[in-house]
């Protein structure tokens, strides 16, 4: 039976992370938790940024781009796991399993790319700060995230061109809690050599290119403060580099341990479970990393904390109570 005429069915059944059911209250509980955390992480993000002026430079708006992919990209994974696993059921509709792939490869791509632009900002920045604002320009900032999103739009369009030629059984078992478009090659009831070799070729240009980027941008970075002076030079010019360097080495690191888990491993559920670390953990500890290790980022939280929240009665206002007669 084709894929095409199972629109009206289910032909997937997401097997999740575990099939005990004593596990499956924890699960909601410990992924609902997280989800939140994510969520909330990265919309403090966003309106830290957007409402400081402080924060209104190019490596800030990067980063605001950064929060919302890293929402939308678990919030296209998790919701459904969550709803699977609230009401005990495993379905998932060809249409919906689809979306997933195509959110899914999208939002991943715009990662990759986004600490690719990051990366060539700090280049800038450091190796060019005279001209950095010039280089910077608001125009070419909007004109590198929308290059990036039409890549991926084009991209994830291909994989899923290619996927609606396959043909698939009723009932068709993933083992994983999300339509990941490397799962449904391998129980495509049709051949799929041609969607594997341009699964291989893409992916590997699309991680190639934005990771020999990121490294080029840190080598000519690392020449840069070699030439600095003074250590004290040296450290405050890559401090404005710690937090993305942390979050390159976590997607990546990340990633590179799904694959050699999914490699080495003969279960086949190893490859979901560790996945969790990229399609979950990543994005919810991004926030952490760039606001605790940020004094910008921590004091517009702190700004936008105090707008939000009213001040008690009992507490003066530091802002009148210099005024107040003794």
């Amino acid at each position: 039976m084709t894929a095409k005429n199972l629109t009206g069915e289910s032909p997937f059944l997401l097997l999740g992370l575990s099939d005990d059911p004593q596990l499956q209250p924890l699960l909601f509980g410990l992924f609902l938790s997280m989800y939140l955390i994510t969520v909330l992480g990265n919309l403090l993000i966003i309106l830290a940024v957007t409402s400081d002026a402080h924060l209104h430079t190019p490596m800030y708006f990067f980063l605001s781009n950064l929060s919302f992919v890293d929402i939308c990209f678990t919030s296209t994974t998790i919701p459904k796991m969550l709803v699977n696993i609230q009401t005990q059921r495993k379905d998932i509709s060809y249409e919906e399993c689809l979306t997933q792939v195509y959110f899914f490869m999208i939002f991943g791509g715009m990662d990759n790319f986004l600490l690719t632009v990051m990366a060539y900002d700090r280049f800038v920045a450091i190796c060019h700060p005279l001209n950095y604002p010039v280089i910077m320009n608001p125009h070419l900032c909007g004109l590198l995230v929308l290059a990036s999103w039409l890549v991926m739009f084009c991209v994830a369009m291909l994989h899923i061109l290619l996927l609606v030629r396959l043909t698939f059984s009723v009932g068709t078992k993933i083992p994983h809690f999300f339509c990941e478009l490397v799962q449904l090659l391998e129980v495509a009831s049709s051949d799929a050599l041609v969607n594997t070799i341009c699964l291989y070729v893409v992916t590997t240009l699309v991680c190639a290119f934005p990771a020999t980027g990121i490294l080029f941008s840190y080598r000519q970075i690392l020449s840069s403060l070699m030439k600095l002076p003074n250590t004290a030079s040296k450290h405050k010019a890559f401090s404005t580099c710690g937090s993305h360097l942390c979050m390159v080495a976590l997607f990546y690191g990340t990633g590179f341990g799904v694959y050699l888990s999914s490699a080495v491993s003969l279960s086949p559920r190893s490859g979901a479970v560790a996945s969790v670390m990229y399609t979950v953990v990543t994005p919810m500890l991004n926030p952490f990393i760039y606001s605790l290790r940020n004094q910008d980022v921590m004091g517009a939280l702190g700004r936008l904390m105090r707008r939000a929240l009213p001040r008690p009665k009992w507490i003066p206002d530091p802002k009148l109570s210099g005024h107040h007669k003794p």
